[in-house]
């Protein structure tokens, strides 16, 4: 990503509605999908900047690897875990470890080569392991912001189950989530093309509305698994070997 993408992303994470409720939802997907042993050991592929790596870590013993140095050099000075340079899909490192649950983040969409990231994160997986995946959704909402964020892609719900399948991947569960602000979504990356306002797309909004929001988007963790969306803004997929 761009280094002002990154460093936007550091400052934000710890507070801003969508990076709170997003944690919150990959817990309770976890929670629900992910069986892991008392002696876990965890992986996370294309860390950023880490802020999801306090969460992962709960679950058990993390690694965590990054391709860009500067968003390598954050993750690493939360001291959370060891954070390694790696690349997918041919440097995933850390030797032969096979992990338990493996957290591949909103990463995908920026690899040309999502098929084989996939295949070679399936390897890495322990007996019984499980790669815990979420993407952008819906390529019809491409926006500067797929731009700034450097993204090859957004995925349809058909289209990532072909991607993992052709990685040799079983789909435990899978779905659309970010769904209940979907409208309101839609409408506000409308009104930014339209209008070509300078503010970004993802700036915090304010306290008041940051809060409501990130109630309203983490809500969602109480109803996925029980009802179908129809759409979303991300996608998400619980796989296996």
């Amino acid at each position: 990503m761009d280094r002002s993408a990154y460093a936007s992303m550091s400052a934000e994470e710890q507070d801003h509605w969508w990076f709170v409720a997003r944690r919150a939802i990959i817990d309770s997907l976890i929670r629900a999908h992910v069986p892991l042993p008392s002696d876990a050991r965890i992986l996370e592929a294309g860390c950023g900047t880490g802020g999801n790596l306090a969460l992962l870590a709960q679950y058990g013993a993390l690694d965590a690897m990054e391709y860009d140095e500067d968003a390598r050099a954050l993750a690493t000075a939360r001291g959370l875990c060891r954070v390694e340079a790696g690349a997918l899909p041919n440097a995933v490192g850390f030797g032969e470890t096979r992990y338990d649950m493996i957290a591949l983040l909103d990463v995908l969409e920026h690899i040309d080569e999502d098929e084989a990231s996939l295949r070679a994160l399936g390897a890495r997986l322990a007996a019984g392991g499980r790669l815990v995946l979420t993407v952008p959704a819906a390529p019809w909402l491409w926006s500067d912001h797929d731009v700034l964020h450097h993204h090859k892609r957004r995925y349809t719900h058909e289209g990532l189950l072909n991607a993992v399948r052709a990685a040799g991947l079983n789909v435990e569960s899978s779905g659309y989530f970010n769904s209940l602000l979907f409208p309101i979504a839609v409408a506000q990356r409308v009104a930014h093309q339209l209008l070509r306002r300078d503010k970004p797309l993802d700036a915090r909004p304010a306290p008041l509305a940051n809060a409501a929001l990130q109630r309203v988007f983490a809500a969602e963790r109480h109803l996925l698994g029980r009802i179908p969306f129809p759409m979303g803004l991300s996608l998400y997929a619980i796989l296996s070997v």
